[in-house]
C-alpha cells in the first residue's frame, strides 16, 4: 500500500467474496493455514460455513519441539471435537526450526512485531501457497491476522504476493474483527485449549 493511502478494510472485502460465494453456490476448497488451536477456532467456525477447510500446521517457528508436538496435538484434538458447518481435514507441514533460524539469521535482535516477524509471516504463507497449488486448492489464508498482536496489512500484504507466485488466491482477512479475536477466547475456554503465553520462537520468549 502506498504511503498516505487509506488502510484496506479487509474484513469487508472478505464479505464480499463470501458472499459471492453463496450466490453461486459454491464450497472452494481452502488451505488455512494455521498457527495454533486457539487461533483456528473462530476461523474454523466461521469459515466451514463457505468452504471446504484443511488445515495446514506449518509453523518451524516454535521452540522447543515438545512446545511444537504439544501444539500439533492440541490443533488435532480441535478439529475432531469441535461442531463446525462441514468436516475439517488436517494436513502437517514439515517441522524443519533451522529454516526458521536460517531466515532469522542477522534478525535476531529486532523488536517483536517488526522486521524478523514479518519474515517470519513470509516463510510461512509461501510455504502455505506451495502447498495450496500443490494440493489443488481453490484458495489459501492463514489464523494470523486474529492476533492483535500481529500486522494484519503485512499479513495480507505477504499472502497476497505470495498467492500471485504460486497462482492461488489468497484469501484476505482481518479475523480479529466483529469480536473474532473474543470469541477464540471464548471457544479456548469452552474446548479447554491450551494456551501459549509466547508466539512461540525462543526470540518471543526474551521479549
Amino acid at each position: 500500500m502506498r504511503p498516505g493511502m487509506p488502510k484496506q478494510n479487509y474484513q469487508k472485502v472478505l464479505d464480499g467474496i463470501l458472499q459471492q460465494l453463496v450466490l453461486e453456490g459454491r464450497r472452494p476448497r481452502l488451505l488455512l493455514h494455521s498457527c495454533c488451536a486457539p487461533c483456528s477456532s473462530y476461523v474454523m467456525e466461521y469459515l466451514s460455513r463457505y468452504f471446504s477447510i484443511t488445515v495446514f500446521y506449518y509453523n518451524p517457528n516454535i521452540n522447543p519441539e515438545e512446545e511444537y508436538r504439544a501444539r500439533v496435538g492440541e490443533q488435532q484434538r480441535l478439529i475432531r471435537e469441535m461442531e463446525l458447518s462441514s468436516p475439517v481435514e488436517f494436513l502437517e507441514g514439515a517441522y524443519d526450526p533451522e529454516r526458521f533460524f536460517e531466515m532469522a539469521r542477522g534478525y535476531e535482535d529486532c523488536p517483536e512485531g517488526g522486521q524478523r516477524c514479518f519474515r517470519c509471516y513470509e516463510l510461512r504463507l509461501k510455504e502455505a501457497a506451495r502447498a495450496a497449488k500443490e494440493g489443488g486448492f481453490d484458495y489459501f489464508t492463514t489464523t494470523l491476522s486474529i492476533s492483535p498482536l500481529k500486522n494484519a496489512e503485512k499479513l495480507n500484504e505477504i499472502g497476497l504476493l505470495a498467492g500471485r507466485e504460486a497462482g492461488v488466491p489468497y484469501l484476505v482477512s482481518d479475523f480479529k474483527k466483529r469480536d473474532g479475536y473474543k470469541r477464540s477466547l471464548e471457544l479456548s475456554r469452552e474446548y479447554g485449549l491450551y494456551r501459549q503465553n509466547y508466539c512461540g520462537c525462543v526470540f518471543s520468549v526474551k521479549t
